[in-house]
């Protein structure tokens, strides 16, 4: 099958991009850089650079567009927020022009409006947030969720938070650093992990689901007193003090979805993945 993966050297793609070769697909790479990506072609382009995006896209002939691209290098939420809304309109219709049939994108899994429970895909986003700077990134997460359903078949890979190795969370990655700070609080805020190889594993497996939103995460929701002092001690931080009360939209996701369609987490839990 010819893909093209736009975002093939982020966390998620440096392990996409072998797996998709290894399963004797051929690859095209999006890449800033033209030599980022080994054995595979690579392509040097800009997202926000429609015309040439469009270019390399139908020159590559691809069956399957897969949307991996963030801007979060320097933690820059806004710029991350534009990525969703222009790079995916962008990437969209150069897919569309090239009669592109599938379209795998990346999301996030902790979008949903407030609740007791995990959401589910069934669960509505959260686009009422009263904070001005989570409806920014709920509304974002949407529209790139909407233009990916331009195409005659979607998936959108409703990610849980990453760690591993390339991710915030990791030893020496952004979170540890707060951890060491001692700015990592514990307490009842739910988030749920997905390992970043788990991730990649989930893109691939999207190659065959029908179409929808699916949450890509693993087996164990947690507040954060549970897990922020087991992710503390496996990147040699102080056990972090306690902050609550609950964040309302705080809840965690549920896998039982993607589990239907035949995936399963290597990683079931951050209770192990962490260490």
């Amino acid at each position: 099958m010819r893909i093209f993966v736009a975002g093939a050297t982020g966390a998620i793609g440096r392990r996409l991009v072998p797996l998709l070769v290894a399963h004797g697909h051929q690859v095209t790479a999006l890449s800033r850089r033209a030599s980022a990506v080994d054995g595979v072609t690579t392509v040097a382009g800009d997202v926000y650079d429609a015309e040439r995006l469009r270019e390399f896209v139908v020159a590559a002939r691809p069956e399957v567009v897969m949307h991996q691209l963030t801007d979060l290098g320097s933690r820059d939420f806004a710029a991350n927020s534009r990525l969703r809304r222009e790079g995916t309109r962008n990437l969209v219709d150069a897919a569309l022009a090239a009669g592109v049939r599938r379209i795998v994108a990346q999301s996030i899994a902790w979008a949903y409006e407030p609740g007791p429970t995990p959401a589910t895909e069934a669960t509505p986003l959260d686009l009422h947030a009263t904070d001005p700077h989570r409806r920014t990134t709920v509304e974002a997460v949407a529209t790139l969720e909407t233009i990916t359903a331009e195409a005659p078949e979607w998936v959108v890979l409703r990610y849980g938070m990453l760690y591993g190795p390339g991710t915030w969370y990791t030893k020496g990655g952004l979170m540890a650093d707060l951890a060491a700070a001692g700015k990592l609080p514990a307490g009842p805020d739910v988030t749920s992990f997905l390992h970043v190889d788990d991730a990649a594993g989930a893109a691939v497996a999207a190659l065959s689901w029908p179409s929808g939103p699916v949450n890509v995460v693993d087996d164990e929701p947690a507040p954060a007193d549970a897990w922020a002092p087991a992710f503390a001690e496996s990147a040699g931080a102080p056990t972090p003090s306690y902050a609550g009360p609950r964040t309302p939209w705080a809840r965690g996701a549920s896998n039982t979805h993607a589990r239907t369609l035949g995936w399963t987490p290597t990683h079931p839990t951050w209770r192990a993945g962490f260490v």
